[in-house]
């Protein structure tokens, strides 16, 4: 025998090696929870309710589940929305009765019995299911001409970006219609100036900027509009952007009664 042969090591025994159980991993199922959608056509007597059951995240909001039931179950389902984040104010509905914006109101803030009630805006017209006609409500700022966006006064030497004739300045106000739909008076007085227009006027009275003030005036003064409020803070409570249109109404009586005052004195002197 040669030496190399001597030096050769055994072959390595073959272990069989336990197979492999492959195991097939589910994920876990997603809470649910139940909508109850208000649900309206041209020509229907009345609403009625359509009932869903939406899958749910911890972040989930009501516009989601909406966007979901249209996605996967309903196309049909008319809902109005456009920024997402709360700031357009176009998502308005009322969710458990209550107004909001549905982009901003998370599900898992809401109570867990029950079906979670959306239904429409009240004190507008109703065009289908959520969506509303603003048009009523745009036109509470037309008489006195009380603008909504105004035009920026912040830099006269900033020049605007191609496409953009100037600067604008936005109101907190994002005329979303949630004040007017909360307001118990304008449910019972189509008439109402309601508390986005006078919050408006507010805004014009206390910076006028050089505007004729006796249109403004000439509307808070009339009998459905700063006298007609009972105080009932509902607009403020629902308020998304914090303009506190309940304290604007009262700013605003105070300035009318503070003006009729002075008047009646120049009368008597």
């Amino acid at each position: 025998m040669s030496p190399r042969a001597a030096r050769r090591e055994p072959a390595a025994e073959l272990v069989d090696e336990p197979a492999v159980e492959l195991v097939e991993v589910v994920p876990a199922a997603k809470p649910t929870v139940k909508l109850a959608v208000s649900r309206f056509r041209a020509g229907d007597q009345k609403p009625h309710f359509d009932a869903f059951d939406v899958d749910v995240e911890a972040e989930t909001t009501v516009l989601d589940a909406l966007l979901q039931v249209r996605r996967r179950q309903d196309p049909s389902l008319v809902v109005r929305h456009s920024c997402l984040h709360g700031s357009c104010g176009t998502c308005g509905v009322r969710v458990n009765g209550r107004e909001a914006l549905a982009c901003d109101t998370r599900i898992a803030t809401l109570p867990a019995e029950g079906p979670i009630k959306v239904e429409p805006l009240r004190n507008q017209r109703v065009i289908a299911d959520l969506a509303t006609d603003m048009v009523d409500f745009h036109a509470r700022f037309e008489p006195p001409g009380l603008p909504p966006v105004r035009t920026s006064e912040a830099c006269a030497e900033a020049v605007p970006p191609d496409g953009i004739k100037a600067f604008g300045r936005f109101e907190n106000c994002i005329e979303c219609g949630l004040c007017l739909s909360a307001c118990p008076i304008a449910r019972t007085d189509r008439a109402y100036v309601g508390p986005a227009a006078l919050a408006a006027a507010a805004r014009v009275v206390a910076e006028p900027r050089g505007r004729d003030l006796g249109p403004v005036l000439a509307l808070a003064t009339e009998p459905d509009s700063v006298w007609r409020c009972r105080d009932a803070m509902e607009c403020t409570a629902v308020c998304p952007s914090a303009v506190d249109p309940a304290r604007a109404v009262f700013v605003l009586r105070r300035h009318v009664a503070w003006t009729g005052l002075k008047r009646l004195v120049s009368r008597a002197q």
